[in-house]
């Protein structure tokens, strides 16, 4: 008769009790990420500009035994990066794991865009993570470890029509997650992306409602469906844990199969 082994846990992909910042942690894939993590032990701080939201999210996602933390922070300003940085290590003493999700897109042909649009979304987008980036990196140099992990795209992969400032600002977060690797691993700090495909979330649902944009979609991702917010979560956990510890500079690109080729209507 087969022996039966007790269960153990496996720390190899443990994020338990990693102070965990979350920018853009109040909806969408930042949520689902901070979700994640709060559920598995880690002590998440999520950020955003507005704050009821905020409380909303941290009470939803955190437990009496493991609460979530909001910290309103505007990730345009430079000003309110280094307020809330400074906010999470003097609470927690450390940062071990970065989530860099906010972002912030608007869909329309490049030459009707205001100089207002463009700005806004450089700012949030490039400008904003590569100072959030920079003043967690701080935290992380001086520990001499931590795992940050930015919001890279599809688009840098392959450019879609009519959001070309948000394709060129992910294309920044690649090359930094790549220069900051190269910059901070000697010292102990990793620096991953990873790169959502068409995921589902409330701002993109009506989008996806369209019957011939769902079916372009399920077409062309091998896995045959669109992506869900949670899906997000098992890469995020594994790029922030030892299971990842010889990783560095890399993107992970959890888009379904979406990137490994494309479906076109030749006869079979």
């Amino acid at each position: 008769m087969k022996k039966e082994h007790p269960m153990t846990t496996d720390s190899l992909f443990s994020v338990a009790d990693k102070v965990t910042l979350v920018s853009g942690g109040s909806r969408g894939i930042g949520k689902a990420l901070a979700a994640g993590f709060a559920a598995r032990g880690a002590k998440v701080i999520i950020t955003g500009r507005e704050a009821s939201t905020l409380e909303a999210t941290a009470a939803e996602i955190g437990s009496p035994s493991n609460p979530v933390v909001s910290v309103v922070c505007d990730a345009a300003k430079k000003s309110d990066i280094e307020r809330c940085v400074k906010q999470v290590t003097d609470q927690f003493g450390r940062i071990d794991v970065l989530l860099n999700v906010a972002g912030v897109n608007k869909r329309k042909p490049a030459e009707t865009y205001t100089e207002e649009e463009f700005d806004f979304i450089i700012d949030v987008n490039l400008r904003g993570a590569f100072w959030m980036a920079v003043e967690v990196g701080k935290m992380m140099l001086h520990q001499k470890n931590g795992s940050q992990i930015h919001i890279d795209s599809l688009n840098t992969f392959s450019p879609l029509k009519n959001v070309t400032p948000y394709a060129m600002t992910k294309f920044g977060i690649s090359a930094m997650s790549r220069g900051l690797a190269t910059e901070w691993g000697p010292r102990g700090v990793r620096v991953n992306a990873l790169a959502p495909g068409f995921i589902l979330t409330d701002l993109t649902r009506k989008l996806w409602s369209d019957p011939t944009m769902l079916a372009w979609g399920q077409a062309n991702a091998p896995l045959g469906r669109l992506g869900e917010v949670e899906d997000m979560v098992g890469a995020a956990i594994f790029l922030a844990s030892e299971a990842s510890a010889f990783m560095t500079g890399q993107v992970v690109r959890v888009d379904g199969g979406f990137s490994a080729g494309m479906a076109w209507p030749i006869p079979s």
